[in-house]
């Protein structure tokens, strides 16, 4: 309401609010019960697009249906996602249980488990202890975002082939999550929702470090266990590093199939293996066993991505490239009008 159109971006203009809602708007939009337990976040237009019954409908005019043959607009019927959703949450949630009984998060931080074992064996037990964890967040998600297409929130539009989706408020992307190749890719289709408020609320927005604040910001989002500060900042030299190595070495395997290949497998090893290592604090909260964790790994990740970011050059990111031509678009608007 206080900006003019012609200083924000093109994602921002399509999400501004024109209108103060009212307070019953407000409070709908807060305390909706199809997100207040576990989410998912949407965007104030788009919930109250779906609270007035213009939701769907303003998806379908998107697409010419004369042309595909259709005398009036389609009805889409969620139905057959909410029983894919629900699938997988059964799934998830049967992983879930059997998985952290058989490998417990305890087990990484255990004394005569550490002394005994090879920095490789405990690696590689990382590994499966957090692939085990994931289950219990899939869970949660998906059945959140079953819930709102249940209810008739949630439908994105229709594809190239006809077919309609509901994926809008969709919180993550399995099949990216366990195939990502990098740190981007990874935390892009993880609690997406989430990570897509944070892009707008302060990393578009930031003026400086733009990486540090959102990772800063998302950890005071979670709350006040320790083990997410230690997560969020182990997570600022992770993104930074693996986008210096991207910038800076993924153009040379681009030439053929080959090169592209081994390069995929090998981004997609040392991309679980760094994730594992940096959520590990998340999932056990508290700061001694993250210390001895980390103790246990000789903090190789850390001292890597260190020396990663000490040694390679840093090219400026899209963020800093966004702004700089923002600011030249805003003056040369400004120069016109004045004119």
């Amino acid at each position: 309401i206080g900006r003019q159109p012609e200083d924000l971006t093109a994602e921002q203009n399509r999400l501004a609010v024109k209108i103060r809602p009212s307070l019953l708007e407000y409070l709908s939009y807060l305390l909706n019960f199809m997100s207040v337990i576990a989410g998912p976040c949407s965007n104030y237009k788009d919930y109250i697009a779906f609270i007035e019954g213009r939701h769907v409908h303003m998806k379908l005019l998107e697409v010419n249906w004369k042309q595909k043959g259709y005398d009036r607009l389609p009805d889409p019927s969620p139905t057959g996602a909410v029983i894919y959703k629900l699938c997988i949450t059964f799934v998830s949630l049967l992983l879930f249980l059997t998985l952290t009984k058989t490998y417990p998060v305890t087990y990484i931080v255990d004394s005569q488990f550490i002394n005994n074992t090879s920095f490789l064996s405990r690696l590689g037990y990382l590994y499966i202890v957090m692939q085990a964890s994931k289950p219990k967040y899939y869970f949660a998600w998906t059945l959140a975002d079953a819930v709102n297409n249940a209810a008739g929130y949630g439908f994105s539009g229709v594809d190239e082939q006809g077919n309609f989706h509901w994926d809008l408020l969709s919180n993550l992307n399995i099949w990216n999550i366990e195939t990502a190749t990098s740190f981007k890719m990874y935390i892009e289709n993880w609690n997406i929702q989430t990570a897509a408020w944070l892009k707008r609320v302060c990393y578009d927005r930031a003026p400086w470090y733009p990486t540090a604040l959102t990772f800063i910001l998302s950890a005071l989002w979670h709350g006040v266990y320790p083990g997410y500060y230690f997560t969020f900042v182990t997570g600022i030299l992770m993104r930074l590093a693996s986008r210096a190595i991207r910038n800076n070495y993924r153009h040379y395997f681009l030439s053929s199939k080959l090169l592209k290949g081994i390069y995929d497998i090998v981004t997609w090893f040392v991309t679980q293996l760094a994730v594992c290592y940096t959520v590990a604090p998340f999932v056990m909260l508290a700061v001694e066993p993250t210390i001895k964790l980390y103790k246990s790994m000789y903090f190789h990740m850390h001292i890597l991505s260190v020396l990663l970011l000490l040694v390679l050059p840093i090219k400026p990111p899209d963020h800093a490239m966004r702004q700089i031509q923002n600011q030249v678009t805003h003056n040369s608007v400004k120069n016109k009008k004045e004119k």
